[in-house]
């Protein structure tokens, strides 16, 4: 029989709030009578959008270089942002890639995790986007600059977890990516090799 090391919360209070998250402190009380008193962050879910298109008949991602404040340093990553009240994360995903880079594409759902269950309540979905098409210009948040450009699959799967690309939340899209190119074989072949 497994044992159950479920916490129960006794009390709970909000520590601070932020723009983009809340915190709390939680008294809870554990597994043969221990207690303690844990931090808890609320946040909006997430979602991250992994834009794919062909360019001269090799597969490529699109991509964003922007100014990180936590690092303060540019970094490489796929469109992303977060889900609004209400809104569903489908319909964010499509929001944040025409905001974020003047294209909209077919989407697919390729999973949805917990970025940090230590300490975070929420959920980062992960969708591939494709039939990619130009539609308008970007529509930035007012402190967001964020430059454009595509990356051959094969060089940001490579380059993954390195330098511009350290970002983890990347990192688990190029697995759910690569998850999904196992039974997808096209989206990481040249389609000189797939006729």
């Amino acid at each position: 029989m497994s044992r159950d090391f479920s916490w129960k919360t006794i009390g709970e209070e909000k520590a601070f709030s932020t723009p983009i998250f809340d915190g709390y402190l939680a008294d809870r009380t554990g597994p043969e009578g221990r207690k303690g008193r844990f931090v808890w962050l609320d946040s909006p879910d997430w979602v991250v959008i992994i834009p794919w298109l062909l360019v001269d008949g090799v597969p490529h991602f699109i991509m964003e270089e922007q100014w990180r404040h936590g690092p303060c340093r540019m970094t490489r990553e796929f469109p992303a942002g977060l889900v609004e009240k209400g809104e569903e994360a489908a319909a964010a995903a499509g929001r944040e890639l025409l905001e974020e880079t003047g294209c909209s594409g077919d989407l697919t759902l390729l999973g949805c995790v917990n970025p940090n269950p230590a300490f975070m309540a929420n959920h980062q979905s992960y969708f591939l986007a494709e039939n990619i098409r130009k539609i308008s210009d970007q529509n930035l948040d007012e402190n967001e600059e964020i430059k454009v450009l595509t990356v051959p699959v094969e060089e940001a799967l490579r380059d993954m977890g390195t330098g511009l690309y350290d970002n983890g939340i990347m990192m688990a899209a190029a697995g759910f990516f690569m998850r999904y190119a196992e039974k997808r074989k096209d989206l990481r072949q040249s389609s000189t090799l797939t006729r």
